[in-house]
């Protein structure tokens, strides 16, 4: 018992003395607090009346034939000291809340109705928003905007039309470049698959199997998008095919033509044909003048002062009857 005590007196007494020998270490630990709550959120209410979260409900989902009016809830939640004054704003005309703000006691959930009143001429299909809630004060997490996804499916005869146009084909360097624009001429949102096809002079070309594009396209929407090739043939006239497929039978293609020739293939033909056509022009040229050499030249006066014609030129009457007169003078 003596040896424990001692041992336990020696402990306090080198514990003492390492906190006054050491107060930087010990002030170097203060103490703990705790972790300043997050700011306010939005998200979807769950059905339940349980607590909301990305897992429960991330988005709204909203599905009504033309006319139809639903109902849903928005939650905001304001875990932290300070009231929060929270404005909220939805898509067009088509969704109204029950207040346009709300303040958000501290540490509260609240609860927001609104009604979605789908229009009598809307186009069955998809459509996509969000709901939109902003907040600004100087508390902590008092300032922000928080933001909720909303699908709405109308309900109806549902459409899939995908179209691809304005194919080109530019070469840059020593690759090509194909342009195309893709247009969803449906009702519902799209998500494009795209294959190409090249097929030359000689035989196919390229060939790349389908393959989904990253770009979603909404009801109405194009995109002008790109395609790198980045070996194409240096002697050949091709033709470039882009087929385009999605969900619901959704179907499409188009193509262009692209020719690649060096410049020493087009420019040799072109020098060869300018210099036959100029050999020709000299040719004719010289032929006009040898024959006009002919036709004009001087006519020659003989001893008996008579005047003949060139050699190889034939007598004109004229001639005829002066020669004859001279033979019967003699």
């Amino acid at each position: 018992m003596p040896f424990r005590t001692r041992t336990a007196v020696s402990g306090a007494i080198l514990a003492t003395a390492a906190v006054l020998l050491c107060p930087a270490a010990a002030a170097a630990r203060p103490a703990a607090t705790p972790a300043p709550p997050p700011g306010w959120s939005a998200a979807p209410a769950p059905a339940d009346g349980a607590a909301p979260s990305a897992q429960d409900r991330p988005y709204f989902y909203l599905a009504g034939a033309p006319g139809t009016v639903m109902n849903d809830r928005l939650s905001l939640r304001n875990p932290g000291g300070r009231a929060v004054t929270v404005r909220l704003r939805g898509p067009g005309g088509w969704l109204v809340f029950a207040a346009k703000e709300v303040t958000v006691p501290p540490r509260t959930r609240a609860t927001v109705p609104f009604t979605v009143t789908v229009p009598p001429d809307a186009a069955p299909g998809d459509h996509s928003a969000e709901l939109v809630a902003t907040a600004g004060g100087t508390g902590r997490g008092a300032a922000g905007r928080d933001a909720v996804p909303v699908h709405l499916r109308v309900t109806g005869p549902v459409l899939a039309a995908l179209t691809v146009e304005n194919v080109s084909v530019r070469g840059r360097g020593g690759a090509a470049v194909i342009r195309y624009t893709l247009v969803n001429r449906g009702n519902t949102v799209l998500t494009p698959r795209l294959a190409v096809r090249v097929d030359g002079l000689f035989g196919p070309v390229l060939r790349r199997a389908a393959r989904t594009l990253p770009d979603r396209l909404a009801p109405g929407q194009s995109a002008d998008l790109t395609e790198t090739w980045a070996d194409p043939p240096e002697l050949d006239a091709v033709k470039v095919r882009l087929t385009v497929t999605a969900g619901g039978g959704a179907h499409g293609s188009a193509t262009a033509s692209y020719s690649a020739l060096p410049w020493g293939v087009v420019a040799g033909p072109a020098f060869l044909l300018a210099g036959a056509g100029g050999l020709v022009v000299v040719r004719c040229r010289r032929h006009a003048k040898g024959a006009g050499d002919g036709q004009g030249g001087e006519r020659v006066r003989s001893g008996d002062g008579a005047t003949r014609p060139p050699e190889g030129e034939a007598a004109g009457p004229a001639a005829e009857l002066a020669s004859s007169g001279s033979g019967a003078r003699a």
